[in-house]
């Protein structure tokens, strides 16, 4: 793309986000409102950035949030700002990363909220910034970004609330994690088209994948066998998120009405956080807006197994 075109795609993305300020705007009408101040929202990592503007914005809606964090005092901290501007907002620590810990919060949802209605998967690391792609911590990207994010679907879902709207789950990912991304393409065509193919997507062909790269990692040959070039663990965990996805809606799409589970994924964009060493070039408000946007659509509007970005579906 030339100068020209990057031109044009940034007038396009502008645009887009003034429309979307717009929207978000407009109050939700009576007709739409499926939730009430009973719907429980479970945001992980929530003490700040993408996850803690997710669990503003749903209380501001007039859902009862839940908000986590691995660090006990930060996640306070986070509550106390919360409830300050009058938001109703529970705490209970979580490590995504630590099997027990997600047990202990298993048990404490279903013992103080008798289940949930929506969780989102935002707890998530990234050691790389601006043109750094390190792999040292590739492990523990993985086992956070992806294997945590999968472990808190397994636990929820059996907590999850029969209703008529249906059950929700986002995971928040990123666009580095596309199969066919014009930047960060998967280079092994025969692994593309296995994690492409939904009769051929397994949790085995994921899990491997992830595990493969790992090994590659350690072994110190991952540069020269077609991974993403691009924050790579970073990326590979997405990657991942995103097919898990696909392969989790498949398997909850035959649940009867009023048990259904909508399962989608997002990428927020590159958000002025922590994460990106504050290098973003939209706001947490803005990158929170489609996650919010994905729980709050009506019963008879919500997709399952999809991709978005800005209020819209895009490509795995």
């Amino acid at each position: 793309m030339g100068k020209r075109g990057q031109a044009l795609a940034r007038e396009r993305k502008e645009k887009r986000l003034q429309e979307i300020a717009e929207l978000r705007s407009i109050p939700y009408s009576d007709i739409d409102k499926w939730w009430s101040a009973e719907t429980v929202a479970v945001v992980t990592g929530s003490n700040r950035g993408i996850g803690y503007e997710i669990a503003r914005q749903l209380s501001m809606h007039g859902l009862t949030v839940v908000v986590t964090s691995r660090c006990v005092d930060g996640g306070r901290e986070a509550v106390r700002a919360l409830r300050e501007e009058g938001l109703v907002v529970g705490y209970h620590q979580l490590d995504v990363m630590n099997v027990e810990s997600v047990k202990a919060f298993t048990e404490w949802v279903a013992r103080n909220y008798g289940g949930l209605d929506i969780l989102v998967n935002n707890a998530g690391v990234n050691y790389n910034v601006g043109p750094d792609n390190s792999v040292e911590s590739a492990e523990k990207v993985i086992e956070t970004n992806y294997f945590g994010t999968k472990r808190m679907i397994e636990a929820m879902i059996p907590l999850m609330k029969p209703s008529l709207a249906g059950a929700r789950i986002v995971n928040v990912s990123s666009r580095l994690g596309r199969l066919n991304g014009r930047r960060n393409r998967l280079g092994d065509p025969r692994l593309r088209e296995q994690l492409e193919r939904d009769d051929h997507l397994s949790e085995e062909l994921i899990d491997s994948t992830v595990e493969e790269f790992i090994k590659q990692v350690k072994d110190g040959n991952w540069t020269s066998n077609g991974w993403p070039q691009v924050f790579s663990d970073y990326s590979v965990s997405k990657l991942a998120v995103n097919a898990y996805t696909r392969l989790m809606a498949k398997r909850l799409s035959d649940r009867p009405e009023g048990q259904r589970i909508a399962i989608n994924c997002y990428c927020p964009g590159w958000v002025k956080t922590a994460m990106t060493g504050w290098a973003g070039n939209i706001s947490a408000e803005e990158g929170a807006d489609t996650g919010v946007w994905l729980v709050l659509l009506p019963g008879q509007a919500v997709a399952t197994g999809k991709f978005f970005a800005e209020r819209r579906e895009i490509s795995f």
